[in-house]
């Protein structure tokens, strides 16, 4: 039987555990571990055994980037932690999963990550909308004030940590690490030049680390379990497991814990229990809305971080967004960029500009004003939008899912240009 060591205190429909049910089930051991056993190098070093990947998209291992914080008596203070619980992603609501239903393992999981840094303060930088992940979250981090698993001198170890949940204004530029950092001093949710680095100048000027939700509550686990345990629940050169997620017309829309490197077929098929009646599988997005699109000879790949790219995508989330014969490409896309379009900061020319253009474009088309020329404007912005042409990967990350949809849907492209209407419409 597959480990769950995420989901397993989970119980839908029901509250979450109180302190005393997650004490019970085994909760804050790895605090207690942790503070009473181990040194701060000492539980960087395990994540990094570990191979934590970021689990919020970009898969860079947590443990390496815990290592690049400052450390010592002469760094400045106070040093933060962040959880990024910002999830904006178009299709994806995995760490909504942890928050709403295990809140307690993402306080216990900021608490360990916090004393590896020997951070002062941590915040759960938490998307607006969820509202019950609000509520869920601010009674854990009080049962966690008054269990002694916060506060000054925790365990009666001399170290001490506060902790307070922030709830977004919204706007996806506010999951954007520095534009996230942005928003909780109180400004406009932009991106930052690099260097500095967070790691080094943060949070209003301080060293701060900044992890995802499911990240962060994978750290008790190898703490409790050690690394080798954790690399062996993956089926390949990635260790854990990951929350994987699908949508669209399948029977099963939903979440489910699985080993790091299930492929995609086994997630369609066997857990979302394949197309609904009278739909195909077409393509789908595999880690959200700003991954490349798979076909269909690719759903044996693994959904892990290094064999989706060697078939021209990216893991990501990890939550599946599928195309079926009965949506229109153009049509699916024009939803996406409008999206990324109106999220933009504006910040930078290019993003602000060429999003807004490229949406615009993609309507005419939709909308049977398109012309031939159009086709070539689109690729032009896949380049002029790609990366290293913005200050943050907002604008390349619309980008994939265009790049690849006019390479894969061609013909519907030109079909909707030389017919001049959508194809799907009655």
């Amino acid at each position: 039987m597959t480990e769950k060591p995420l989901t397993k205190n989970i119980r839908p429909g029901q509250e979450p555990l109180s302190l005393k049910e997650y004490e019970r089930a085994g909760g804050y051991q790895s605090v207690r571990k942790a503070v009473r056993d181990l040194a701060p190098a000492g539980v960087t070093d395990l994540v990094k055994q570990a191979n934590v990947r970021g689990r919020g998209g970009a898969g860079f291992p947590a443990g390496q980037k815990w290592s690049f914080s400052p450390m010592g008596p002469d760094v400045r203070r106070p040093k933060y932690f962040v959880v990024n619980a910002d999830e904006m992603e178009p299709g994806a609501f995995k760490d909504r999963v942890l928050m709403e239903g295990d809140p307690h393992q993402v306080v216990e999981g900021a608490i360990v990550a916090s004393y590896a840094l020997q951070a002062d303060v941590a915040y759960i930088f938490l998307r607006r909308a969820y509202e019950p992940a609000s509520a869920r979250l601010k009674r854990a981090i009080f049962e966690a004030y008054e269990g002694g698993y916060l506060g000054k001198n925790i365990l009666g170890s001399g170290w001490g940590l506060d902790m307070h949940l922030h709830t977004s204004a919204g706007r996806y530029m506010c999951g954007e690490e520095t534009g996230m950092l942005d928003a909780l001093e109180g400004h406009r949710a932009v991106p930052r030049a690099k260097p500095p680095h967070p790691t080094t100048i943060g949070l209003w000027g301080k060293p701060t680390i900044a992890n995802n939700v499911e990240t962060t509550c994978c750290v008790p686990h190898v703490i409790n379990n050690g690394p080798d345990w954790f690399r062996k629940l993956g089926r390949g050169a990635d260790a854990g497991t990951k929350i994987y997620a699908v949508s669209g017309n399948v029977r099963r829309p939903g979440w489910w814990e699985l080993p790091m490197g299930t492929t995609a077929r086994e997630l369609l098929e066997e857990h979302a229990g394949g197309m609904r009646d009278g739909y195909a599988f077409r393509a789908a997005l595999p880690g959200g809305a700003s991954t490349p699109f798979i076909l269909p000879e690719h759903l044996d790949t693994p959904m892990d971080f290094d064999s989706l790219p060697k078939v021209g995508s990216r893991l990501g989330t990890g939550t599946i967004i599928v195309l079926d014969d009965r949506t229109c490409p153009v049509g699916m896309l024009l939803n996406l960029e409008v999206f990324f379009a109106r999220e933009s900061c504006g910040w930078c020319t290019p993003c602000r500009e060429g999003l807004a253009w490229t949406a615009d474009t993609l309507r005419a088309i939709e909308e049977g004003r398109g012309e031939p020329g159009d086709l070539k404007v689109l690729e032009d912005h896949t380049v002029f939008l790609g990366p290293g042409r913005t200050f943050c990967y907002l604008a390349p990350g619309a980008m994939e899912p265009l790049r690849s949809g006019l390479k894969y849907f061609r013909e519907d492209f030109e079909r909707h240009i030389r017919d001049k209407r959508c194809p799907w419409r009655q």
